[in-house]
């Protein structure tokens, strides 16, 4: 379990003495992207499919519920079913992974030489920490800093500066944070540090400098809604991406990640169906401003229309139903009205036998017994001014365990209500070209081969 808030307050203050020593284009970045996934011995087939299904729940926990010319880089597959970028810190520049987020804002990355990282023991390589001391560049965000902020709202001065009749004494720095993700959490404080890009640096860039996380192996990036997060922070017009196939290993191919930095580059893309952003509901919730919504009009299954309810497939004013966009999740999420009506029509529409013990083993359902070439209805998302996204047999069915059983890779829950109904996960995003247009506010997409660079 995460260690207490006053436990991670005590440790912030005694190791921030350690961190410091006193020290005084392009129209587009592309970085690379790649896979999350663990090892997990043989005798054990489906820990790692039931750690993907386990943590794809968990993390629509979190997101449904959770409490307040271009540049390019390298997107890599991840044995724990995400996808991770390398980014560029300090002076001289200090290299990372980072998890690549749309679901959340901080930018993050294991901090200091006394990093803990708890529960991290699964992961196949231990964390290495940057070190503030050795950046010429690195300082601590002041209180009085307008990024301060971005985190902690308009009244942090209250919380942080001592106040006299004539003037703010506020030489305290900005109070630490903690962000709670569907699986672990991270805690630590705000520097202001350089992103480095070949070609390209970007001073004063708002980071974490975590100290101490909770099942968080790694950096991560949050490309969501938020002042925060990297795309608002650059003042991207928008980015895309093209997520390899999950093969939950450690693979050494990768395709981009292209940061759009220019108004030029925003025309639209040829072959590319869109659908606009929804206007984020005004919810009693401030993290449901982070999110990507999308108006999700129908599921098809075949050629038949799943009946799922209006009021699932629109938030309501408290942010409660409709459908997002998440890289961070690995399966898509539906709540349990949504996945039972596809669910039932799949097996209406498949004539292979349930394979009951799979499902059990695996977390996963349905799951059928198939043999020679399987074949299986259509999935089709259908969006908000005509965009059809008809998935890949492979995005929505897999071989598990036995090579003779499919099961449907899209997971529920009994447990979790409210927030968005639908998550759409990066399983289901594989092999296609993503487009996030923040400048026209839509949300892009096409079939392709996700081999060949974007």
């Amino acid at each position: 379990m995460p260690p207490p808030p006053s436990l991670v307050f005590s440790i912030l203050c005694f190791l921030s003495v350690f961190i410091f020593t006193s020290s005084s284009t392009p129209n587009t970045i592309t970085l690379p992207l790649s896979h999350v996934f663990t090892n997990h011995p043989s005798s054990q087939p489906f820990h790692t499919l039931k750690l993907a299904v386990s943590t794809s729940i968990t993390r629509a926990h979190h997101l449904k519920n959770h409490q307040p010319n271009p540049l390019k880089t390298q997107i890599h597959p991840k044995r724990y079913g995400g996808y991770s970028i390398d980014l560029n810190f300090g002076t001289p520049p200090q290299t990372f992974s980072f998890i690549l987020d749309t679901g959340s804002t901080l930018v993050w990355l294991p901090c200091s030489s006394h990093y803990l990282c708890s529960n991290c023991n699964s992961f196949h390589n231990a964390p290495k920490s940057f070190i503030p001391k050795n950046s010429t560049s690195s300082k601590l965000v002041g209180c009085t800093n307008p990024k301060c902020t971005w985190l902690f709202g308009a009244n942090v001065e209250s919380r942080c500066c001592k106040q006299n009749t004539a003037t703010a004494n506020c030489s305290l720095t900005c109070p630490a944070y903690t962000v709670q993700y569907g699986l672990g959490s991270t805690a630590g404080f705000l520097l202001s540090e350089n992103l480095n890009f070949p070609g390209k640096i970007l001073p004063d860039f708002l980071v974490g400098c975590s100290i101490v996380s909770v099942y968080q192996p790694a950096g991560i990036a949050g490309f969501g809604r938020g002042p925060e997060s990297l795309p608002s922070q650059m003042n991207l017009t928008g980015f895309s991406y093209c997520l390899l196939s999950h093969q939950f290993d450690e693979s050494p191919e990768s395709s981009d990640l292209v940061l759009h930095t220019s108004s030029s580059d925003r025309k639209r893309t040829n072959g590319v169906s869109y659908t606009p952003f929804r206007k984020n509901p005004s919810s009693k919730n401030p993290a449901f401003g982070a999110y990507y919504y999308l108006t999700l009009r129908r599921i098809v299954v075949g050629e038949k229309r799943v009946r799922v309810p209006k009021r699932l497939l629109e938030p309501d004013v408290d942010g409660n139903g409709g459908t997002i966009v998440d890289s961070g999740s690995t399966f898509t999420f539906m709540e349990r009205p949504i996945f039972d009506l596809v669910a039932q029509e799949f097996a209406k529409q498949v004539n292979y036998t349930r394979a009951r013990e799979v499902e059990k083993q695996s977390g996963l359902s349905p799951c059928f017994v198939v043999s020679g070439t399987a074949s299986f209805p259509e999935l089709r998302f259908e969006f908000r001014g005509g965009a059809k996204m008809s998935q890949p047999l492979t995005n929505y069915f897999s071989l598990v365990g036995k090579s003779d059983v499919a099961c449907l890779t899209i997971v529920s829950d009994d447990d979790v209500s409210g927030g968005p109904s639908v998550i759409l996960g990066n399983y289901q995003q594989q092999n296609f070209y993503v487009e996030y247009d923040l400048r026209n506010e839509r949300f892009g997409f096409r079939s392709q081969s996700c081999k060949t660079r974007v």
